[in-house]
């Protein structure tokens, strides 16, 4: 029998949260998607393009997601789906999504494309309001153009601005950058229809299904035999992307997202880290102030998102790109 609370005393957690141990699990996904980032930079440096990223990615990650839905989902019957189609259509936006994501680590500095990625928030708010019709107050609006300066101080556009002149942004890793946020942003809003319906492990476990099926008919075309070192590259960033995922999945299942989302952004840090030790790269004090323009924007909306639906479904990162 649960003893009686105490008189005036109130309760601040919802049944079943796990406030330490949801924080704890985004910590571990902000950590393996830098991982994965960081190795396919690596790969990307003896030539490895896009789609064959894209199949390795999937191909490895999926036994690790099918581990999940067998031991932590309730099994196979979890993957059914009364609507397949819808599951289509979500995994084609989020292949070309993905594709643009590991486009733009091709062109990229680590730091810069991880930094580009966090702008999704931002179009998410602006494909809310022009697909769902919903209301978009001024405050975030205001966010919205915030974020967008971040992007352009990121572009670093002007010379002789924050060290600009000397450090150049390819404008086309730029391009695909602003694309992958894009399309991961239409994944966050069909994600929000799907998941009215649809287990959550048959949303990951078909699109890493559709993804692998994809990078398949892609390889033939674009990929090569790779060294055993870059092999093993590419090996260990399905995994770490798979682990990544289920972490991800994990902690909104312990926490409100408003509360483990900010963690998101130890992404930036991580790749800073990895850009530094394995490339010997360093971010510009653009990329420095934009990321710090962007970041400020996700959290935000994020938060106004929380307050608006006391339980927000935009998300710092594409959750199941």
């Amino acid at each position: 029998m649960p003893a009686p609370e105490r008189p005036g005393r109130k309760r601040t957690l919802a049944a079943g949260e796990d406030i330490a141990g949801g924080i704890a699990l985004r910590i571990g996904a902000a950590g393996c998607f830098s991982v994965m980032a960081a190795v396919l930079k690596l790969a990307s440096l003896d030539g490895v393009v896009a789609p064959e990223m894209l199949f390795y990615r999937a191909f490895f990650g999926l036994p690790v997601v099918l581990i999940w839905v067998m031991t932590r989902q309730g099994g196979l019957s979890a993957l059914s789906t009364r609507h397949p189609w819808a599951h289509v259509g979500r995994s084609a936006l989020g292949i070309v999504s993905i594709l643009c994501v590991f486009q733009t680590l091709t062109l990229l500095p680590l730091a810069d494309a991880t930094t580009l990625s966090f702008t999704a928030p931002i179009f998410a708010t602006l494909l809310s309001f022009l697909i769902l019709k919903e209301a978009v107050g001024a405050r975030r609006w205001a966010a919205v153009a915030v974020g967008f300066i971040g992007v352009v101080i990121v572009m670093r556009p002007i010379p002789g601005v924050i060290g600009a002149a000397d450090h150049a942004v390819p404008v086309q890793g730029i391009a695909f950058g602003l694309i992958a946020a894009l399309l991961t942003a239409g994944v966050t809003i069909t994600l929000r229809q799907l998941r009215d319906t649809e287990h959550v492990a048959a949303i990951v476990f078909w699109f890493f299904v559709g993804s692998s099926l994809v990078g398949a008919i892609l390889l033939p075309i674009v990929g090569h035999w790779r060294s055993p070192t870059t092999f093993a590259l590419l090996v260990g960033s399905g995994i770490a992307g798979g682990l990544a995922q289920l972490f991800m999945t994990a902690s909104l299942q312990k926490a409100p997202v408003a509360v483990v989302a900010p963690f998101d952004y130890l992404q930036i840090v991580g790749a800073i880290v990895f850009g530094w030790w394995l490339m010997s790269t360093t971010p510009t004090l653009s990329t420095l102030a934009g990321a710090a323009l962007i970041a400020s924007s996700g959290l935000y909306t994020a938060w106004r998102e929380h307050l608006r639906r006391r339980q927000a479904l935009i998300q710092s990162t594409a959750p199941l790109v």
